[in-house]
């Protein structure tokens, strides 16, 4: 049997509510279902997310205690068997019905194999509002990320050994996307359009203060001179600002 061209993982702990809004999304994908596998990773919940499993169409469904977000990650890349990789996890959304049939098209145009695709999101301010969030170019990585984790794929192949950190508690998704791209050159595709709708007031926007701790942890173990390293904190800590005190002005600025 053919592997799928995509791999969907799902990571979810005691959100029944997320994770049905997360299923409608990728039950909806108007791509032939033979081209991607849904791989569910639950913490082993006890709010009645399990109730819900059968009504779910999904591939796999892991249920286990784990150590926590980025261990459950782990496991759904060790799980998977689609071409490229992205996380959506519960709570999040794709764009819209037909996200995956248009990276597809869009990867059947390239004429070489692609080592990662990314593209735009749309964020929740929890509030019922939704701001466009147009993605940096992956080569801004030192200053974190470009686009929301939900936002991008990578290819099973080239990510290889590569695995989560789980000594980074919030930013092990930016540190593992830096050793990918300080491991060797990659040959990226940018998608012009959103790929995902990304549920706000996750760890990393709770914790804004460690989650920068952490990345300038992770610039440092891959070598990237200090200098450079500080001044990618304090602009990190005047956008921080920038978005609480100037909201409208910060997400004009990302929407452009």
């Amino acid at each position: 049997m053919a592997s799928p061209l995509f791999s969907v993982i799902t990571i979810t702990y005691n959100n029944r509510a997320g994770l049905f809004k997360t299923a409608k999304t990728v039950h909806a994908q108007t791509i032939d279902h033979a081209s991607f596998e849904w791989i569910i990773v639950d913490g082993g919940s006890n709010d009645g997310t399990q109730d819900d499993f059968p009504n779910y169409a999904a591939t796999r469904i892991i249920s286990e205690s784990d150590d926590g977000l980025y261990d459950a990650m782990n496991k759904g890349i060790a799980a998977a068997n689609g071409q490229f990789i992205i996380f959506m996890n519960a709570g999040d959304q794709f764009a819209n019905r037909n996200s995956l049939q248009m990276i597809a098209d869009q990867v059947r145009d390239i004429p070489h194999d692609v080592d990662f695709i990314y593209g735009d999101s749309f964020e929740s301010d929890g509030a019922g509002h939704y701001h466009y969030k147009k993605a940096r170019s992956h080569r801004t990585i030192l200053s974190g990320l470009f686009t929301h984790h939900q936002a991008m794929l990578y290819n099973r192949g080239s990510l290889g050994d590569l695995r989560y950190d789980l000594n980074y508690k919030i930013a092990a998704d930016y540190d593992l996307t830096l050793r990918f791209f300080c491991r060797k050159p990659r040959r990226c595709e940018y998608i012009d359009q959103a790929i995902c709708i990304f549920e706000g007031g996750g760890i990393s926007q709770i914790n804004v203060a460690q989650a920068r701790a952490e990345q300038f942890q992770s610039r440092r173990a891959n070598h990237i001179p200090l200098l450079i390293n500080m001044c990618v904190r304090a602009r990190q800590s005047l956008t921080s600002l920038l978005r609480k005190l100037a909201p409208a002005l910060y997400w004009q600025l990302r929407g452009v």
